[in-house]
């Protein structure tokens, strides 16, 4: 069983960061496409189920776990800090309203603890409660996910990342004719949704989007 050291180590050497709901897999299981994800070799994966019957999503991020380890990836769950201690997962990902960072901390500090930031005043809070990285979006117009603050643009990356010290991800409408935008940004680790999970081949569209981050 790894510790956080060991998982911030392995999350480190990651680069495209896929996220999967099904409704957004173009009528194809998220487990097809979990499986295509990673042939295409990335390592890091969430899954974010936020309408799944509790038993019908236990069974899921049971399966995802045991793919993800088989592959050497990090499998982060949505939310749902229960399930992701339930069944053994590497992380848990936090909504501004979901449980607070601390209090996640207490509960499972060994897990990767991601928040979900959209200014720098969050991204500081995240931090300081005790966030292993912070998601900052949404970049680019998206259907997958709505939030206050509307559309922030790749230039909230200049603002917000260079006054933290943790590392970050960034999502939201991130295609491949754009990632380039966030990447000469400093993003290591760009989320994605429909530009993999929508795609007409899974693989294909994530190894052209990881070509794109490792240069």
């Amino acid at each position: 069983m790894m510790n956080l050291d060991d998982r911030m180590a392995r999350f480190e050497t990651t680069d495209l960061y896929v996220v999967i709901t099904e409704a957004f897999c173009g009528g194809r299981s998220g487990f097809e496409v979990l499986d295509e994800t990673l042939e295409a070799g990335v390592r890091l994966v969430q899954l974010r189920e936020k309408d799944m019957d509790d038993d019908i999503l236990r069974s899921r991020a049971l399966a995802f776990r045991e793919w993800t380890r088989r592959a050497g990836a990090l499998l982060i769950i949505n939310d749902r800090l229960d399930l992701a201690l339930d069944v053994g997962a590497d992380g848990v990902h936090l909504g501004q309203t979901d449980l607070p960072i601390d209090e996640a901390r207490a509960l499972g500090p060994e897990l990767i603890l991601g928040a979900s930031t959209h200014s720098l005043d969050e991204a500081l809070a995240a931090e300081r409660a005790g966030a292993d990285y912070v998601n900052i979006g949404p970049i680019f117009d998206t259907q997958t996910k709505s939030v206050p603050t509307g559309v922030l643009g790749p230039e909230a990356l200049d603002a917000i990342t260079p006054h933290i010290g943790i590392p970050f991800t960034c999502m939201g409408g991130i295609k491949l004719d754009n990632i380039a935008q966030v990447v000469e940004r400093g993003a290591r680790h760009p989320a994605v949704v429909t530009a993999v999970t929508a795609a007409a081949d899974v693989r294909e569209a994530a190894q052209a989007l990881r070509d794109a981050i490792t240069g």
